[in-house]
């Protein structure tokens, strides 16, 4: 009897080589020729999975300790994005691929600057999607290594990387997981310069796009949310022409010596 793909049981996991554990995986979809073709491959990988028809809360994903995510915005609806964004605000640890039908630039544009990790276009090999995943999943782990150092304290903020969040008087800054890994690349520069495209290539893990003003934006919701929680510090400073720098000073000496301030223009 063949196995319907889109049940949702949970494939039993295999003996793991070296002691270290597959990776869990959901797939949020219900195109079942794609998943048919998938789910072999990942089954002969032995990698845990489970197929879900549809968004599923929050809660339950957190239940099933994944390690990612690949999700078909198509099916979810005009919704979907919604999902998205609470899923890249309330899971920063979860890794997310977007696989899903033709997309517009600027939809895509919109899925990345949300949170997810990568976006693959349908059709599209398993090999390579499984690939992305890896992907995701590898640069994660290199940025949850210094998750048991010591508390941060720069200014008035505390940069927890256990939790992946700042904190300011003990409040939340309530940052995403990207908006975290800039924050935690900025600081550990040590008031050192960093250049946009280094700055891209480290935390979305591959070459920054010309023109692609991704790391501009988050650069200023992260700016507005640590001077939200601090007003009385500057934190992030642009140079402009080239990227930014680190460096926490209280607001007074920054409006003593104005900072110039690249303008931000349109991703075409």
């Amino acid at each position: 009897m063949t196995e319907n793909p889109l049940a949702g049981a949970e494939i039993e996991r295999r003996p793991a080589t070296g002691g270290e554990p597959f990776p869990r995986l959901a797939v949020i979809d219900n195109d079942s020729g794609h998943l048919q073709v998938l789910t072999r491959r990942l089954d002969r990988l032995g990698w845990e999975h489970r197929v879900l028809g549809a968004a599923v809360p929050e809660r339950d994903l957190v239940t099933m300790r994944l390690g990612a995510l690949v999700v078909d915005l198509g099916i979810l609806g005009p919704g979907g994005w919604d999902y998205l964004e609470r899923l890249t605000g309330t899971l920063p640890g979860l890794g997310i691929v977007v696989c899903t039908g033709r997309s517009t630039v600027a939809q895509r544009v919109r899925g990345l600057r949300m949170g997810a990790d990568d976006w693959v276009t349908k059709p599209c090999h398993p090999e390579e999607l499984i690939a992305r995943v890896e992907a995701v999943l590898r640069r994660r782990r290199r940025t949850e290594a210094p998750a048991a150092r010591s508390p941060m304290l720069t200014g008035e903020l505390e940069v927890r990387s256990d939790q992946f969040q700042a904190f300011a008087a003990g409040r939340s800054c309530e940052l995403t997981r990207r908006e975290f890994e800039l924050l935690a690349l900025l600081a550990d520069a040590e008031g050192r310069v960093l250049e946009r495209e280094e700055v891209y290539q480290r935390v979305w893990g591959y070459a920054m796009a010309r023109g692609d003003r991704s790391v501009d934006v988050f650069v200023r919701k992260l700016r507005q949310k640590l001077e939200k929680a601090s007003p009385t510090w500057r934190y992030i400073h642009t140079h402009f022409g080239v990227g930014y720098r680190f460096a926490p000073e209280p607001a007074a000496v920054e409006e003593a010596v104005p900072e110039v301030v690249a303008p931000e223009r349109a991703y075409v």
